[in-house]
């Protein structure tokens, strides 16, 4: 059977109820005509009369009632079929696929990733940890979460974060054997922990004050690929950890990290979530954008 049988054996089942092609038509919404020619290209593909018709009525022949017995549970099991698509098209539901780095995982979703999935429970969510950048639509996904430099031009960006700030940490007894840095270049004296990137780079430290950037490509005896463990190493005096403000509040607060160069690292916009098109947009999408981004 090709797809074009398909569609001639649903205005059969119609012409059939109605007992009327002009009826058939109205409820498929197309023309009398097309009706009568879908019906005579059945019967000539199949080599039998379906249809008894006459000037006045339209009725089954014994093959086609034979064959509309056998169709009717299938034609009900589609028309049930396209009736859950519609029921659920306003419906938070299926499954959601995010990418995401691993401290936005951490920081900006960990904590709330209960509170969804209790809030929409027909949703299934994965979150994949990538730093690198992700094409959504050729691995997959339905949106991403990367810093706004990173996002192509033709995607929709929601901000997802507050603003961020860039903090440089050692423990309490790492400075007990090395002096605070006051300017970035004092970081050539200092073990600064590393960051190694999926595609192989080391991230070169950034920093900023009063307009003025700089570069500081740091030297340090630990190389690391995320920040977690970057976190732990500096905690255990390892050297001097470059890492996000938000990751690290509660071990500045409770003095188990000290803070330094603040006044070289300035805010700036925090991750966004990026998708290609708001256009048809899946429930579980929307609702996740709306729960997640600034606000929400």
């Amino acid at each position: 059977m090709n797809r074009t049988q398909l569609s001639q054996l649903a205005v059969l089942a119609a012409v059939a109820a109605h007992r009327s092609f002009r009826a058939a038509a109205k409820e498929l919404a197309i023309a009398p005509s097309a009706v009568s020619h879908a019906i005579s290209s059945l019967e000539e593909s199949l080599g039998v009369r379906l249809l008894a018709r006459t000037t006045r009525s339209v009725a089954p022949t014994e093959e086609g009632r034979r064959l509309l017995d056998r169709l009717r549970p299938a034609l009900d099991e589609i028309g049930v079929a396209l009736e859950e698509v519609v029921d659920a098209r306003d419906k938070p539901a299926g499954n959601l696929r995010i990418t995401a780095p691993r401290f936005a995982s951490d920081v900006l979703l960990g904590e709330r990733i209960g509170d969804f999935l209790n809030l929409y429970p027909d949703i299934t969510l994965e979150i994949a940890n990538e730093d690198g950048f992700i094409d959504i639509v050729e691995e997959g996904f339905d949106a991403g979460i990367r810093f706004e430099e990173s996002l192509e031009a033709d995607m929709i960006a929601v901000k997802v974060s507050s603003d961020l700030r860039t903090v440089i940490a050692g423990s309490p007894g790492y400075f007990e054997h090395h002096p605070k840095p006051f300017h970035p270049g004092d970081l050539v004296h200092h073990r600064c922990i590393k960051r190694r990137f999926s595609n192989g780079t080391i991230y070169r430290w950034e920093f900023e004050k009063d307009g003025r950037e700089l570069i500081v490509p740091v030297n340090g005896p630990l190389i690391v690929s995320e920040d977690r463990l970057s976190l732990l190493a500096a905690l255990g005096g390892a050297g001097l950890a470059y890492l996000f403000d938000m990751r690290v509040a509660n071990e500045l607060a409770e003095g188990k990290l000290i803070r330094v160069l603040e006044d070289w690292c300035p805010p700036y916009p925090g991750p966004f979530l990026y998708y290609p098109s708001r256009r048809q947009m899946r429930p579980a999408l929307r609702a996740f954008i709306d729960f997640f981004k600034v606000g929400g």
